[in-house]
């Protein structure tokens, strides 16, 4: 699949992996080595003044390292998955006009498939189909999951059945193309690459990460996620955002509302995140092209990447 945009890099490294893994650290050491640039794709670090939640670098490590698809909305602000792919190949064809190594770190797998494969865009919004849709799930919860399994299994066995949005997408495209969006996502997967990658995935032991998991969260909590939410709320975000769903905040919010104890934060926040890194292990796991690697071997990874960016693989 040609593009008809500017020209992007001929080589990118991909580096994916669960949440917690060490992604962060291993693409900042690459990039050290290869002058190279940092595409985030993550889909919380997107979001502006949402920072003890979302594991963003830190600022020494923005100030050494350039990153992009990092702060570039406020949490109220609309941002979907065809944004960051937009944003990201405009970061590419940007490091590719500079003659800079591009690296694409973080672990929502829809943003990598969509930069590597492309984006299945499909039939636009139909708000009097969602209406009709959320109105039948308020009245028999559960509704549209089961109905999903039934017109498309393949779809629903891949989405979550609390994640609303993507339920509604799939079944308004049914709806609207008379096709599952599955087999358009199938046959969208056979268009020509726009670059050649090589992914490599952080694969740890279960308890490595989920200790990594434990530590991680005890930091946010301790580092003031829930007063963090709470001055967003004053500045006036509404609670009901989208951006605020993110795991960490979710609980947060609950923590603010009362309906969440305060010194059952931690393992609340700690559970969601354990069950969100088996899902983005699952998939990346079912991705042929994603090989594994350790976290620790970064002198291995350093021979994967400069094998990349010298033309050798």
């Amino acid at each position: 699949m040609k593009s008809d945009g500017p020209a992007l890099p001929d080589r990118v490294l991909v580096i994916a992996g669960p949440t917690a893994s060490g992604k962060t650290e291993l693409a900042a050491e690459l990039a050290r080595r290869f002058d190279a640039e940092i595409v985030s794709a993550d889909s919380r670090q997107v979001y502006r003044h949402m920072d003890v939640g979302t594991a963003k670098p830190c600022a020494e490590l923005l100030a050494e390292i350039r990153h992009h698809m990092i702060e570039v909305v406020d949490p109220d602000e609309p941002f979907d998955t065809a944004t960051w792919c937009e944003g990201a190949r405009a970061a590419l064809a940007d490091l590719h006009a500079r003659g800079r190594n591009a690296i694409v770190c973080g672990g929502t797998g829809l943003y990598v498939r969509s930069l590597v494969q492309g984006l299945f865009v499909g039939p636009a919004a139909d708000a009097g189909l969602r209406a009709r849709y959320e109105a039948e799930d308020r009245v028999e919860p559960g509704v549209l999951m089961r109905r999903l399994a039934r017109v498309d299994p393949p779809a629903a066995a891949r989405i979550h059945p609390n994640d609303r949005v993507r339920i509604v997408r799939a079944l308004e495209v049914h709806e609207l193309t008379g096709r599952p969006i599955s087999s358009w996502h199938d046959e969208h997967r056979l268009a020509q690459r726009p670059f050649r990658e090589v992914s490599v995935m952080l694969d740890l032991a279960r308890d490595e990460l989920y200790r990594r998991i434990d530590a991680r969260t005890e930091s946010m909590v301790h580092g003031g996620l829930v007063d963090e939410l709470r001055r967003l709320r004053n500045r006036g975000y509404a609670a009901d955002l989208r951006a605020f769903d993110a795991i960490g905040y979710r609980e947060a919010g609950l923590c603010l509302d009362g309906r969440l104890a305060a010194e059952d934060l931690v393992s609340a926040i700690a559970r969601s995140t354990r069950r969100y890194a088996k899902r983005q292990l699952v998939w990346l796991r079912g991705q042929a092209r994603c090989r594994p690697v350790a976290p620790h071997d970064i002198e291995r990874e350093a021979r994967v990447a400069a094998e990349l960016f010298e033309g050798r693989s």
